[in-house]
């Protein structure tokens, strides 16, 4: 492009712009223009609705077949008047009448009012505006079609919710006419942390409902209102009947104390409705799961969908993430636990398959989880009872859980205590077999459960003194023997010599009577109760409420210091608060470290390890700061005693007393132990590859 074509089109561009600008409307002319515009859409949109309302009314009329078919309708599926001989039928939006001569009545509901049927079916709009007119058409056939569609049922879909309270001294069911299920059930003697009632299932977040299968529709259960029918105080009967004899309902059944419910499904003359090779019903189970506790991690972290197998094997979704899964095979029961309390059904036969669903609520302030179970179990239409149930709604206390099996099935192992986080199966045995028996005892004499922590610490020490006493007396002998031990190492240095130092060592041990390992084994022995106990007490309901001195409640941290930001890194484990039972906690074991490695022999000869020691205390802070308050305090008071029994120990062991008993010890024979016999032969072999590795390298050199 050469240089006039350029400046020709440059020109070109100038003059079209100029004439645009100069030709633009003024603002009062585009405000006229916009105003036409507007009046223009909104004359339009005003016939197309009068030409869609006129379209409806002249559409939508019910035709003389379709009269013919509301009449039958009413007819087969109302409630006949055994006085007058008319029908009546209440069908969604649809309270229809049939006199003995045929006529139809009643009323259509719209939002703008209830029409008469008689003037719809009759196409009279005289006085009716034409949008009611039109609602009123639409939802008299929409009605008409769900009938058609849930034939018996239909008559349920329309109703009044209430409820019906069936309670006890432990738990209290709200059970509604709406699905015919339990709404709302709460424990009477336990408050949640914010000191409202606890509740385990809420009508505006959980529900459950059973499907049923005729011959050409699935239907689910909570779409229909039941009738109650009350048996005394204790049981209540929901039910739906359809007509022809066919009944079907939910029986509940509420113990004089205790926190099982029963559930059975009543039914008489189902076939005609459910066909016989309906062999099978489905059950739907959805919760969200309400916070309850103070200490929301550990309520998160214990709170998990739980099922078991035919089998017995108990199995459970994560608690720290989503999941799903289909499981194929027999199920004997599904709960919902969370840190303290379950809610559990517990079919009288099994699931035949399931598939449960949990997803975690991360930034829901006021729930944890959302749970949702879809179940099948066999069925027959007719069967009377085709299937029970029996409802758990209640604390994870391990003797009630342990007793709960034997009144839900005798005979079979429920595996129910596996609700119960107690740990692998070592630790698991520990608690139930030791931990949980004493502390229940304790807890029938005493009230205060920091006073029964404090003894249950003293408890395990008395248990564990023979070990550690064992362990203590080790270290003296190691500590008697150090100097002699430094005088090996100083007689036998270099790397060329440890085998040399290793002999002169133990056979100096031999002499002694004194075994290097003898101090460890003890502490092994130890370690185990202390997981243990670090399993139990974050389990521990009996702790929920409970006060202590400064700690409110023993079941969570007992927070002296709180903030509302987040630590970066740590806040996940450390919290937003300190807990001072961890804080003391933290400085004993800084101190008893300091103890125990002034105890070992040589033990100031390692500044890289020293340091290490101490920082380990330091690290457990971050750990244990968001556990519970009565777990720190169990380990608070057993470091505290431990450290008690080691200056008692000092005080009453006299060292030049073991000294002297290792001379004597040494001036016996003494008989080599198997495992001795083996170290010196191994010893032995090792010095000869050696000595042999040695010749060959100087005969190299030689060459």
């Amino acid at each position: 492009m050469d240089k006039n074509t350029l400046l020709g089109m440059l020109l070109m561009g100038a003059v079209i712009f100029g004439f645009m600008w100069l030709n633009k409307p003024s603002e009062e002319e585009l405000a006229r223009q916009r105003e036409i515009a507007e009046q223009q859409e909104a004359a339009r949109l005003e016939a197309a609705q009068a030409a869609q309302a006129a379209q409806v009314l002249t559409l939508d009329s019910v035709s003389a077949a379709e009269r013919a078919t509301i009449a039958s309708t009413i007819r087969r599926f109302g409630t006949a008047d055994s006085l007058t001989g008319a029908y009546t039928l209440d069908a969604r939006e649809a309270h229809l009448t049939l006199s003995p001569e045929g006529a139809i009545g009643g009323t259509v509901d719209t939002d703008f009012g209830p029409v008469a049927a008689a003037d719809i079916i009759a196409a009279r709009y005289d006085g009716i505006p034409q949008q009611t007119a039109a609602a009123a058409v639409s939802n008299l056939k929409q009605s008409m079609a769900a009938v058609a569609r849930y034939q018996g049922f239909a008559r349920y879909l329309k109703g009044k919710e209430s409820t019906v309270t069936l309670s006890n001294p432990d738990v209290t069911l709200e059970i509604s006419t709406k699905g015919g299920a339990i709404s709302k059930a709460w424990l009477n003697n336990y408050k949640s942390y914010d000191s409202t009632a606890l509740t385990l299932m809420d009508p505006a977040t959980d529900g459950y409902s059973f499907m049923l299968t005729t011959a050409t529709q699935r239907l689910d259960t909570r779409e229909f209102y039941f009738t109650p029918v009350a048996e005394g105080d204790s049981a209540v009967t929901m039910m739906l009947d359809l007509g022809d004899g066919a009944r079907w309902g939910l029986r509940y059944t509420l113990p004089a104390k205790g926190y099982t419910a029963r559930m059975e499904i009543v039914q008489e003359r189902m076939q005609q409705i459910i066909p016989p090779s309906v062999a099978s019903i489905d059950f739907n189970w959805h919760q969200k799961m309400r916070r309850d506790e103070a200490g929301r991690v550990f309520e998160e972290r214990n709170s998990a969908l739980y099922y078991m197998f035919a089998n017995g094997d108990v199995e459970n979704l994560s608690e720290g993430s989503t999941e799903r899964k289909e499981v194929n095979e027999r199920v004997k029961w599904i709960a919902y636990k969370n840190q303290f309390f379950t809610s559990l059904i517990v079919p009288d036969s099994y699931f035949t398959t399931a598939i449960v669903d949990s997803e975690k609520l991360d930034d829901n302030p006021d729930y944890i989880k959302e749970m949702d179970t879809q179940a099948t179990l066999e069925y027959s239409s007719a069967q009377p009872s085709p299937a029970g149930f029996t409802f758990f709604f209640g604390p994870n206390l391990y003797p009630l859980l342990s007793d709960l099996q034997n009144d839900i099935n005798p005979g079979q192992n429920l595996h129910l205590t596996n609700l119960i986080p107690l740990g692998w199966a070592l630790f698991r045995w520990i608690n139930t077999l030791i931990i949980i028996p004493v502390f229940t005892f304790l807890g029938g004499f005493i009230s205060n459960y920091g006073i029964i922590i404090l003894l249950l610490t003293l408890f395990i020490k008395i248990i564990l003194f023979p070990f550690t006493y064992k362990s203590f007396m080790s270290q003296a002998k190691m500590r008697v023997l150090a100097p002699e031990i430094k005088e090996i190492n100083d007689k036998w240095p270099g790397q060329e010599n440890a085998m040399k130092r290793q002999q002169e060592s133990m056979a100096l041990y031999s002499r002694a009577g004194a075994n290097p390992m003898s101090g460890c084994l003890p502490m092994l022995l130890q370690l185990p109760i202390l997981v243990a106990m670090f399993n139990f007490f974050p389990s521990a309901i009996e702790l929920r409420g409970e006060p202590f001195l400064w700690a409110k409640d023993l079941s969570a941290p007992d927070a002296i210091v709180s903030w509302t930001s987040n630590i970066p890194f740590i806040s996940s484990t450390f919290g937003n608060h300190i807990s001072l039972f961890c804080l003391l906690m933290t400085v004993v074991n800084i101190i008893y470290t300091h103890i125990n490695m002034q105890s070992q022999p040589g033990g100031n000869s390692m500044p890289g390890m020293k340091w290490m020691m101490y920082l380990m205390p330091v690290m457990f802070l971050f750990f244990f700061n968001n556990y519970a308050a009565g777990l720190s305090c169990y380990y608070f008071l057993f470091l505290l005693i431990t450290i008690l029994q080691t200056y008692l120990f000092r005080k009453f062991v006299d060292e030049e007393k073991v000294r002297a008993t290792m001379r004597e010890n040494a001036k016996k024979p003494r008989k080599k132990g198997f495992w001795a016999t083996k170290l010196e032969e191994a010893q032995k072999q090792q010095q000869a590859m050696l000595r042999e590795q040695q010749r060959r390298g100087g005969g190299g050199k030689r060459r």
